[in-house]
């Protein structure tokens, strides 16, 4: 009986994934309310007065946990989703490795030495020369793509090995500026260039930086700056500057920036030629950097990520809803010549 009750308990899996797929319909607060308690009489079904499973068992099972979770997040506002969704992804960050950016004096033997001087949830970390304290570097890696840090716009650090196949690199300048009186948050962004783009096209390449301002209670403030394009150069420079208000609500470690290189085109949509994230919580310390951040193909995401997608990609009357859904949607286009 137990050996049934357990293989049952598995199919808990196929109720989480219909309640989450795309097509599911949505559900409302009372229909949440109904399926929670029908969760509470499976488990006592289940328990069978103590003579089925344990009750610790059950409580534990990873199909359970997950759809409690999933029920959880679908009851909440679009705002609350939006910042779950910021907050969870930085768990995806891996730190692949150090490299001592900023000058090329560092490179010597005498200065390989660093001072580490704090580690953010296993993915941001602080470091300086012992020779050159004045001089501070930061590498940050997200799924696998370097984003990296340095005090000034015109100090290009060393490109890091954790970088997989970049489709080129965006250089921003980022200020986190917070008003002393009335708390509201406000970040100040640069888009100074875009380096080595690869991009094959068989008509001029008019190349664009488009940068989404990520989190919650956003609804009525700006949320996309777009710089002008420039004709065939796969390496333009922009210096064009935009600056975007947070409100008071949350703190900047609820957002994020969303940076993405485009190819204009008059007559059809825009192509999208790579995609990178920075989250701002992850210079909130340092309180303004230059950094270059690696171009990915698609946006990475955990379970916790594609549940609260899906869940707003239902959400056909919502605005902001449907714009989120489809910046986190946005894959790299096919390329024109390309085998």
């Amino acid at each position: 009986m137990i050996f049934n009750a357990a293989k049952e308990l598995g199919q808990l899996s196929k109720l989480k994934d219909h309640m989450v797929r795309e097509e599911a319909k949505s559900l409302t607060p009372k229909q949440c309310a109904v399926v929670e308690l029908a969760l509470d009489t499976i488990k006592q079904y289940f328990h069978a007065g103590g003579v089925g499973l344990k009750k610790t068992f059950l409580e534990k099972s990873p199909d359970l946990q997950s759809l409690r979770y999933a029920l959880s997040l679908y009851t909440q506002a679009t705002d609350l989703l939006i910042k779950t969704f910021v907050q969870t992804q930085s768990a995806q960050a891996v730190l692949s490795e150090l490299a001592l950016l900023g000058d090329h004096r560092m490179n010597r033997p005498e200065n390989k030495l660093v001072t580490y001087s704090g580690v953010r949830q296993g993915c941001l970390l602080m470091f300086t020369a012992h020779n050159f304290p004045s001089i501070r570097c930061v590498l940050l890696v997200h799924g696998g793509k370097g984003v990296r840090f340095t005090l000034s716009e015109e100090t290009y650090p060393e490109k890091g090995s954790g970088v997989d196949d970049p489709v080129g690199e965006v250089s921003i300048y980022v200020e986190l500026f917070t008003h002393p009186g009335t708390g509201e948050h406000k970040v100040t962004v640069k888009v100074v260039a875009a380096n080595d783009l690869k991009w094959q096209t068989s008509g001029i390449f008019r190349p664009f930086i488009e940068v989404n301002i990520i989190g919650p209670h956003l609804s009525d403030k700006k949320r996309k700056f777009a710089t002008k394009s420039k004709n065939n150069s796969w390496s333009p420079k922009y210096n064009e500057s935009i600056q975007f208000a947070l409100g008071t609500e949350t703190g900047p470690e609820c957002y994020e920036l969303q940076v993405c290189v485009k190819d204009y085109c008059f007559a059809r949509e825009d192509r999208t030629v790579g995609i990178a994230i920075l989250q701002l919580k992850d210079i909130m310390q340092r309180g303004s950097c230059a950094c270059w951040l690696p171009l990915g193909r698609r946006i990475h995401m955990d379970d916790t990520g594609l549940t609260v997608l899906r869940i707003l990609s239902q959400r056909n009357n919502d605005e902001v809803a449907k714009e989120f859904v489809k910046l986190k949607s946005d894959t790299r286009s096919a390329e024109e010549g390309s085998s």
